[in-house]
């Protein structure tokens, strides 16, 4: 990772150490820097505030240390992943150089801190003229180096499939990702592409993507010791979203690149686990489709069969990832995984309930909620519980079919992940409704793409969440 170096590395000697502190710290901060120091921070208001930066120059004119603000830690939700708005403000030829961590306020985590570091040093810049400098933070081993750079790395992968445009992330790139993720790894990849989609049962899937030039098709990515817990992680990859015949407003189209949002996250995901050999048998499938518009698309009111054998009718072309997902969710289900994960831009519904950045949760198991919800509320990578409104699947009956693909204006994202269990075989399944989209910048989130989740749900596989009670 360029934004990263090890102590061992001989550019790590001559970093600059960076001082993070709050309001109640910066007394005991204050008093190790030298007169001149402290008159210069005292000059510039320095107090420990929240996003307050400061270059503290020594008696040769170079910069000496950083000091960096972080608040009151009652207001501090984002806690040690702050530190990527320090990382975000000095990357640039001009301010990128090598610092080291020096000191944190008691309550952070270091680990969690260089993480916030690599997420806030992340810029997409594959169409710009010049490629972005990140500043660079010298790891050390209580930070586990090879774990932070797995994971940032990967949240940078998915960040780069959802801002690179539909135009260079059709069908077959996000395929060739899946792939070049797969060999990095040792995994093996089975593919099912355009008519065997038919052939091998995952009809839905066709029928949302055999109206666009590319075809569509399921990837499915296999690692790890058969003996271990096996893992599945379903990912919807919809490169864009054109709504079908049901089509979507211009502004509604102007980001739908970020529809295979999903299969971002699960390729993410995927590669924290192989890249630190989680004790895990993983399955990975990601449904990609494009949802165009020509004479062969599928229409309102047609009737599609499902590889489970259901029937659905078309409410809404528009609601097309639950399609593509229900077909993977049930192959998914057929090899009897102790747990199933999928991730998917579902609805809009979601976004009205709870914004861009906190994704609602559901599962069909309560064993494992309790655990996993306090696990990404300590990586602070929050979800939010939804439930599984049984009564609701009213809203999905069809007078000619086993189901409607959409349940009308109401509790739209709880129709969605009700439509979804219905292919899961009964399977213990989490369901995760991601925006994938930063609409503005935050500290360690910029703008554009992003994962949602991730950092969490790895910590609690990490943890031994698949050791768990899936019983109830």
């Amino acid at each position: 990772m360029a934004c990263f170096i090890t102590q061992s590395d001989s550019a790590a000697k001559d970093a600059v150490p960076i001082y993070v502190c709050r309001p109640d710290g910066w007394d005991a901060l204050r008093t190790s820097l030298s007169t001149a120091q402290q008159n210069f921070a005292s000059a510039r208001g320095f107090e420990g505030l929240k996003g307050q930066r400061l270059r503290l120059p020594g008696a040769e004119g170079t910069i000496e240390r950083i000091l960096y603000g972080v608040g009151e830690a009652a207001a501090d939700v984002l806690g040690p992943i702050r530190l990527g708005g320090l990382s975000t403000a000095l990357s640039g030829k001009a301010a990128a150089g090598t610092y080291t961590l020096a000191s944190t306020p008691a309550d952070w985590s270091r680990r969690q801190a260089a993480i916030g570091w690599g997420l806030g040093a992340y810029k997409f810049d594959r169409y710009l003229p010049e490629l972005h400098v990140p500043p660079v933070l010298v790891l050390e081993d209580d930070q586990n180096p090879d774990e932070v750079m797995a994971i940032v790395q990967a949240t940078a992968l998915g960040r780069d499939l959802i801002n690179t445009p539909a135009g260079d992330m059709g069908p077959k790139a996000l395929h060739q990702a899946a792939i070049d993720l797969a060999a990095n790894h040792g995994a093996e990849v089975h593919e099912t592409v355009g008519p065997e989609l038919l052939s091998k049962n995952f009809p839905m899937i066709h029928a949302v993507g055999r109206a666009a030039h590319e075809a569509p098709r399921l990837v499915e990515i296999e690692w790890g010791d058969p003996a271990h817990p096996r893992l599945a992680i379903v990912g919807k990859g919809i490169t864009f979203d054109t709504g079908g015949v049901n089509i979507k407003s211009a502004s509604g189209a102007r980001i739908m690149k970020k529809d295979m949002g999903g299969a971002a996250h699960a390729l993410a995901l995927a590669s924290m686990i192989m890249a630190t050999g989680l004790p895990v048998r993983l399955h990975c499938l990601v449904a990609i489709a494009e949802n165009a518009i020509s004479a062969n698309a599928y229409r309102p009111g047609d009737i599609l069969s499902s590889r489970e054998g259901l029937t659905v009718e078309i409410d809404n072309t528009d609601a097309e990832g639950r399609l593509v997902l229900g077909d993977a969710l049930c192959r998914a289900a057929e090899d009897e995984p102790v747990l199933i994960i999928d991730f998917a831009t579902l609805t809009g519904a979601a976004r009205v309930a709870l914004g861009p950045t906190l994704p609602p949760f559901f599962s069909n198991r309560e064993g494992p909620v309790a655990s996993l919800l306090a696990q990404t509320n300590a990586e602070h990578d929050p979800v939010w519980r939804m439930p599984l409104w049984q009564p609701y699947n009213a809203m999905l009956n069809s007078p000619i079919a086993d189901m409607k693909n959409a349940g009308g204006s109401f509790a739209g994202s709880i129709t969605a992940a009700l439509f979804l269990e219905r292919f899961v075989k009964g399977r213990p399944w989490m369901h995760l409704d991601v925006y994938g989209w930063n609409p503005s910048s935050s500290a360690a989130h910029p703008a554009g793409g992003d994962m949602f989740a991730l950092r969490g749900i790895y910590q609690w596989l990490k943890a031994g969440g698949l050791n768990g009670d899936f019983t109830q």
